[in-house]
């Protein structure tokens, strides 16, 4: 069996997206020959804990951990608050305050790739001794954050290990990283590191075809579409909401806040007096202030569940019970290439899903393709509303269902196999 070492920042108990992705990989890894031994933070400073995660880690499957200096602990000594939100990736709105600037300028330009950027010379230094010792040749690097992507390439020159890069996000042009106040050089040493990872490493995996696309343009190496999944094991007992529920999971930043979703709402609650009654906005997970000012401005939210970071366990019940999932992305051409993780579990949920976002985007095309609801432009309320009068209709009669299709190529274990193979041939 080949031993592979598992580079990952987010691990149990972390809470959010970041932590699902590799935690599936390595609980299927075995089935398909491979070894997996995990590489991740001793003290990490994660921003959402989840308690019940640690529960799905594999008893077999080894797990070093290896001492971290968090920058993120300093700043908590200016404002605690701010800190977390930043670190849990909600940038500030459009007019941030003079901390906010100064926490945003300090973490672009002084921490290039990102603020993890301490842990990479000390973890260089002690796995070019572990992985001779181990007989490990092997490695994978997942990212963000991207500073993981920096041991990889120091041991790949050092030891000449084969090396394998997973993006579960794309670098540059993540849809935050323009808010960073880079300086010219600072925008140049992302793009120069960007560009030297995804030429040195063997094989370079990504998320979505838009991501693909994107480093075809910057590298000559082979770029693997292996997409987030769903568990076809959890044992779900969906007991639909009594209410005409609008439930969305993760976060909401600022900067996505659906304006058009809540106007047409109030819209079609001033018209039917009944659905004003019936509608239950459930969200789970943090919650910007903008976003939670602007449900009041359209005069929704009395509808409104704010249930805040909940399990993942608890996610998961919740899409299975809702009448209709929101998937809200922003509208800029950045996110196109941005499948949340949270997707793949909303199509095993098989409940109708209504997604916003701009026109185009990878998670349009799989919509498509898996006839899993109706996805909008942000200029096309005149259809959201039809939609959603109709989805409302159906649940006023009992009968809102929806049958996805071919969606059992995105179970975890199917993808494992495509990740087990590509590891295979290194």
């Amino acid at each position: 069996m080949k031993r592979v070492l598992i580079l990952t920042y987010y691990w149990p108990p972390a809470g959010g997206p970041g932590v699902q992705r590799w935690l599936k990989f390595v609980t299927y890894l075995k089935e398909f020959g491979i070894e997996p031994i995990v590489f991740v933070p001793e003290n990490p400073n994660y921003p959402l804990i989840d308690s019940e995660i640690i529960s799905e880690v594999p008893k077999d499957i080894e797990v070093v951990k290896f001492p971290i200096k968090e920058p993120y602990k300093l700043a908590k000594l200016f404002s605690k608050k701010k800190t977390k939100k930043m670190s849990s990736g909600v940038i500030p709105s459009e007019k941030p305050s003079v901390l906010e600037k100064m926490m945003l300028y300090v973490r672009g330009n002084y921490f290039i790739p990102d603020a993890r950027v301490g842990w990479v010379k000390p973890s260089v230094a002690f796995l070019k001794t572990y992985l001779s010792e181990q007989k490990i040749d092997t490695i994978v690097t997942s990212g963000p954050p991207h500073s993981l992507h920096l041991i990889g390439m120091e041991l790949q020159k050092l030891i000449g290990v084969k090396w394998l890069a997973d993006f579960r996000d794309p670098w540059t042009t993540i849809h935050y990283h323009a808010s960073l106040r880079l300086k010219a050089s600072s925008e140049k040493k992302h793009k120069t590191l960007e560009k030297q990872v995804l030429r040195a490493a063997d094989r370079v995996v990504v998320t979505s075809p838009s991501t693909k696309k994107e480093f075809e343009a910057i590298t000559e190496k082979p770029v693997k579409v292996i997409t987030n999944g769903y568990e076809e094991t959890e044992a779900v007992y969906p007991v639909l909401d009594d209410t005409f529920s609008l439930v969305h999971i993760g976060s909401l930043l600022s900067k996505r806040n659906p304006l058009v979703l809540w106007k047409v709402l109030q819209e079609i609650a001033s018209e039917h007096s009944d659905f004003k009654k019936d509608l239950e906005i459930k969200l789970a997970g943090v919650v910007s202030e903008d976003v939670l000012k602007s449900i009041t401005d359209f005069d929704l939210h009395h509808n409104v569940s704010n249930l805040g970071y909940v399990p993942h366990s608890k996610a998961i019940q919740l899409q299975h019970n809702a009448q209709v999932l929101l998937l809200v992305e922003m509208d800029t051409p950045e996110t196109k290439a941005i499948i949340p993780g949270k997707f793949f579990e909303y199509l095993i949920a098989h409940r109708p899903i209504v997604a916003l976002g701009p026109k185009g985007s990878d998670v349009e095309t799989i919509m498509n393709l898996t006839k899993s609801g109706a996805y909008f432009s942000y200029a096309d309320s005149e259809n959201l509303k039809k939609t959603l009068l109709k989805y409302y209709q159906l649940f006023k009669e009992d009968s809102l269902t929806i049958t996805s299709e071919g969606i059992k190529k995105y179970s975890r274990k199917a993808l494992t196999k495509q990740m087990a193979g590509l590891l295979h041939e290194l």
